[in-house]
């Protein structure tokens, strides 16, 4: 089988609605078809957050725990801590001395998150050069695809302009990794921005029946409806984006027609979607509560990841070394 490469960073240990159709219900579906590594890539909290690293190990436990409850099984797929495989540290030492600034520079998300990230020290060379770490990440095990949204797509596509450097300027040893672009691409956050912890406008997996709903019910609609007989289009309120994914087609057909023609009000319409959500985390809290009961089960799933992600990550980095004469 192929192997796919993948990744979350710890941060706050709380996991939202968008990691959850944006990555995590792909990753359960393609470890059956793949042979996947997914890390909790604590590291790269560092790079947005390097004054607060109290939380860290913790965080990378709560997230660890979310990923089995919503199906990631450790007997087909690898799941481990990026901390705990230093040759990490030492491929991205290696491939950032063969990257060159202005393509780091040029990093969509970059620009984005120096923009809207407010109050943040990013101007390290660490946040600058993250995408060689996630570089390194990603062709430590030789990865041919990497599941992201269409957001992440660049940084895949950083990853194989480095990859091609470095064989073309020592010998092929690294595949060049494709984009495996996951079905939600990018889930509406409260405020209609993409839904993000940093952003506070995200509705968490955690998240009570009653947090839920009031959360969502506050959600941002189409602005043209600015009173109740106001006629709206559905297509331009983002709560509508949570419809398609959650609702019956006839649950979407009714919301659609009543926004349209003002028949329904937002709160009525947005409670049609809630109970779905609301119906379907509930087994995943469920599952989550039982974990947190056997906190060394968790621990000992990350040491037996950690273990196999190192044997590979050895003989991969052997080869460079021998390659770079080093």
């Amino acid at each position: 089988m192929d192997t796919i490469v993948s990744g979350m960073r710890p941060t706050g240990g709380q996991l939202h609605l968008g990691h959850l159709h944006g990555a995590l219900k792909n990753w359960v579906r393609l470890q059956d078809q793949y042979h996947c590594y997914f890390f909790a890539a604590d590291w790269h909290v560092l790079t947005t957050d390097y004054a607060s690293p109290q939380n860290i190990e913790q965080n990378t436990l709560k997230i660890a725990m979310d990923w089995l409850s919503v199906g990631l099984d450790p007997e087909r797929c690898v799941i481990f801590r990026q901390s705990r495989i230093k040759e990490h540290a030492e491929l991205h030492l290696l491939l950032s001395m063969i990257t060159p600034v202005p393509w780091l520079e040029r990093n969509p998300t970059y620009k984005e998150q120096i923009r809207e990230l407010v109050g943040r020290d990013l101007s390290t060379y660490g946040f600058l050069g993250y995408p060689v770490l996630q570089a390194a990440d990603i062709v430590m095990y030789k990865a041919n695809k990497v599941p992201v949204g269409l957001d992440q797509a660049p940084h895949v596509e950083l990853t194989r302009a480095i990859v091609r450097r470095f064989n073309q300027t020592y010998r092929p040893i690294f595949p060049e990794p494709e984009v495996l672009l996951t079905e939600t691409q990018k889930l509406p956050g409260l405020d209609g921005r993409k839904m993000s912890k940093s952003y506070n406008n995200a509705v968490f997996l955690s998240d009570t029946p009653k947090e839920i709903d009031q959360k969502l019910s506050r959600m941002m609609t189409d602005p043209a409806r600015v009173k109740r007989s106001d006629p709206g289009e559905p297509e331009k309120c983002p709560a509508f984006q949570l419809h398609k994914i959650y609702c019956t087609p006839e649950e979407i057909e009714y919301v659609s027609k009543g926004c349209r023609t003002a028949g329904i009000g937002c709160l009525e319409c947005k409670k049609v979607m809630i109970k779905h959500v609301v119906e379907e985390l509930a087994p995943i809290q469920q599952k989550r509560a039982a974990l947190e009961k056997r906190p060394g089960e968790v621990e000992e799933v990350l040491a037996a990841g950690n273990r196999t992600a190192q044997q590979k990550a050895s003989e991969t980095m052997a080869e460079v070394r021998e390659t770079l004469g080093l």
